[in-house]
């Protein structure tokens, strides 16, 4: 058992993730290795920490979404790839080759621009192409109606650049039974394999491939390119637990987040409680203010939608407005409740478990963003 060093703070089983892995790992087609994305802090689970087991595993190439999160993982002596999917100032380009770091480039102007800087020092820069196909984000325009292969291939062409992959991003690989989505992910499979035929056949060696996200890897496992991409799986979740999945998978939870009873008192029916006053007992109730805000991460939003936690292994409903450092919940079916009692927020206590997805439902998100908002004021403990 963990010892708590604050009001609020998150769990971490590292051998759970050892195995979402081995899971992932076998899903995917045979050919395919995983490239562990790591970016957000590794969706606040602690990216060096997590890349570092991973590492141990035999995952050899990590993605991050910035220069400061791929230098973190330098600091902390990751020696596998790392690629940076999104944009770098050019005052920081020297870190790349500094630190063997691989960029993204997402269009023919920032690559110029990476190509330029590399020429003036006299070396290359290694990186991978992104080609948009249907997210409609970052990437050359490569879709039915915006076909940019030229592009794509002047890129290719810059002296200064090391052209080592080309990749694409799925935008409805999750939602496979939702009208057309299915068709729309297909034809993105369609067009991203356009791509790559046709730089072949002008004898352009485009190297690795990689169009995979998490739902990419778990509804089409079948895809035999280089490298699947996946962050949030590697935790243990997935985006929406309600949303159906091709392929089941069977994956393990590694956070668990707790806090501490701050204050225990009896109130008459017809209190007041919380900012606002848009909660009112309708009965003789036993609240309990608790340590933990949406200042650690408790999204505001999931006030007044029934969301619970768990006090002494029983399910209490969170009632008034989640505060900046804490919030109320109705205990009033659980005895002897102390100031310091430990209260689960994402868990399990003896036969109750509450779910990240029950916090991410209450506030109209998704786990991802959950994960995100436990804040840096939260310490985590690993096991």
């Amino acid at each position: 058992m963990l010892e708590s060093k604050s009001r609020s703070w998150v769990e971490i089983d590292l051998d759970k993730i050892r195995e979402n892995f081995k899971v992932m790992d076998q899903h995917i087609h045979k050919k395919q290795k995983v490239m562990a994305v790591v970016k957000a802090d590794c969706y606040g689970h602690g990216d060096s920490i997590v890349a570092k087991i991973l590492e141990e595993e035999g995952v050899d190439f990590f993605a991050v979404s910035s220069i400061d999160e791929a230098l973190n993982l330098r600091n902390a002596d990751i020696k596998g790839k790392i690629l940076i999917l999104g944009y770098t100032p050019a005052e920081h380009f020297h870190y790349l080759h500094e630190h063997n770091i691989t960029q993204c480039v997402m269009s023919y102007e920032f690559g110029k621009s990476l190509s330029d800087y590399a020429l003036s020092q006299n070396i290359k820069i290694e990186v991978h192409i992104k080609v948009d196909t249907g997210m409609g984000r970052i990437g050359i325009p490569c879709q039915d109606n915006n076909y940019q292969i030229d592009v794509v291939k002047s890129i290719y062409d810059l002296d200064g650049l090391s052209c080592a992959g080309i990749f694409s991003h799925f935008s409805v690989a999750d939602t496979y039974d939702r009208g057309t989505d299915e068709a729309y992910t297909m034809h993105q499979i369609e067009l991203y394999q356009k791509v790559l035929e046709e730089l072949k056949a002008e004898g352009i060696d485009y190297g690795l491939t990689h169009l995979q996200n998490s739902y990419g890897a778990i509804n089409y496992p079948e895809l035999d390119y280089d490298y699947s991409r996946i962050g949030i799986l590697l935790v243990g979740n997935a985006s929406n637990d309600s949303q159906k999945l091709k392929h089941e998978v069977t994956l393990f939870p590694a956070l668990v987040w707790k806090t501490n009873v701050a204050c225990v008192k009896t109130v008459p029916k017809g209190t007041y409680i919380g900012y606002g006053r848009n909660y009112l007992t309708e009965k003789e109730t036993k609240v309990v203010t608790v340590s933990c805000g949406y200042a650690d991460g408790m999204n505001r939003q999931a006030s007044h939608h029934h969301l619970e936690v768990l006090l002494h292994g029983k399910r209490c409903e969170i009632i008034g407005n989640i505060c900046m450092d804490q919030f109320m919940i109705d205990a009033s079916e659980v005895d002897d409740v102390h100031t310091g009692d430990v209260v689960t927020i994402i868990g399990t206590e003896g036969t109750e478990t509450i779910k990240i997805d029950e916090l991410s439902r209450a506030a109209n998100t998704i786990n991802n963003e959950s994960f995100c908002l436990i804040s840096k004021r939260v310490p985590r403990f690993y096991k």
